[in-house]
């Protein structure tokens, strides 16, 4: 008996080590393709946690879609299936207006007034996200949004009829004002969409237009630089809590650092981006006056109709913003 009395003590101490270094794992849902920046800079995000927490905390990207679809990801970092996503936050305008303040065409239509917008943003939106157990822990966004088009654009007029691609109110609301036909279709069946005529048009960055292939089927990219919509980073706040003090603060670090390499990303990325889709044979042009005098028109009409539904809070961040 005394001989396995040391091998038991041995036992123990092993298994109070193991407890005391209990390692946590957390997934995060993300939308879009592995190679895209977005998730490249989320794997890296997880990797520094990793590195900082000394393997306390694994954070495991699902990019693609492949753990939940885009519009499922909120809910389901709010509801604790998974403890951390990655959501184009205006997707969420239905929900609550200024979740859609970033995709108010000609609002802020520069990398500048993109990251003023986020700064004025945050206190609006962390109060509303504890509101619903979540956190934003950092965003990064979408290079410039450009018009794809199979056909060429010299007025909005143009687009009446066709099958515009949307992927929130916005731009289902575009399409109306233009005349075009909304079809809802997420970033994961956007090539799909235009190989099979679904879809003849839409709104988005060089980036999606790379990633979805879409020199294959579209011809023609018109660089309106109407908005950077943007990527935001959810955390459970249960979930966030129930780490201890060191690993939220490396959390809250890697976000951070995060936030800066992924704009730093976005404005590189853009650049290079179109100069591809432009040796794959796409033609990248700037809009024709009367195209973006429509399209300028367009954005008048939705920040009116964007204030009306936002209200005093939503006059609040818009006054904010332009301080």
């Amino acid at each position: 008996m005394k001989f396995f009395r040391p091998l038991l003590g041995a036992a123990l101490a092993i298994g109070l080590s193991g407890s005391a270094w209990a390692q946590t794992k957390w997934d995060l849902p993300a939308a879009y393709p592995a190679t895209n920046f977005h998730s490249v800079n989320l794997m890296a995000f997880a990797d520094d946690v990793d590195k900082a927490t000394g393997g306390k905390l694994k954070i495991t990207v699902h990019a693609g879609a492949s753990l939940f679809k885009a519009p499922e990801i909120k809910r389901a970092v709010q509801g604790g299936q998974a403890q951390i996503g990655e959501v184009l936050i205006s997707n969420f305008a239905n929900e609550w207006a200024l979740f859609g303040a970033d995709a108010i065409p000609f609002l802020a239509d520069s990398w500048e007034q993109a990251e003023k917008l986020w700064k004025a943003q945050r206190p609006f939106f962390d109060k509303k996200l504890a509101e619903q157990g979540l956190m934003a822990l950092y965003a990064v966004p979408w290079p410039p949004q450009g018009v794809y088009s199979k056909k060429p654009l010299a007025s909005a007029a143009d687009m009446k009829g066709m099958k515009f691609r949307a992927y929130n109110p916005a731009t289902s609301r575009i399409a109306q004002l233009v005349g075009a036909q909304p079809i809802t279709i997420q970033a994961a069946e956007v090539s799909q969409a235009f190989a099979t005529g679904v879809a003849e048009s839409m709104i988005s960055s060089g980036s999606t237009g790379w990633d979805s292939k879409l020199y294959e089927h579209v011809k023609y990219w018109y660089d309106t630089q109407a908005w950077l919509p943007k990527n935001v980073i959810l955390v459970n706040v249960a979930a966030f809590k129930a780490l201890d003090a060191a690993t939220q603060a490396a959390v809250l670090k890697a976000g951070a650092d995060a936030e800066v390499r992924g704009f730093a990303a976005a404005r590189k990325g853009n650049g290079e981006t179109l100069d591809k889709l432009k040796a794959a044979g796409m033609n990248i042009l700037p809009p024709s006056p009367q195209l973006k005098a429509d399209m300028a028109q367009v954005g008048n009409t939705l920040l009116t109709e964007w204030l009306d539904k936002a209200g005093p809070e939503g006059q609040a961040l818009i006054d904010a913003y332009r301080k």
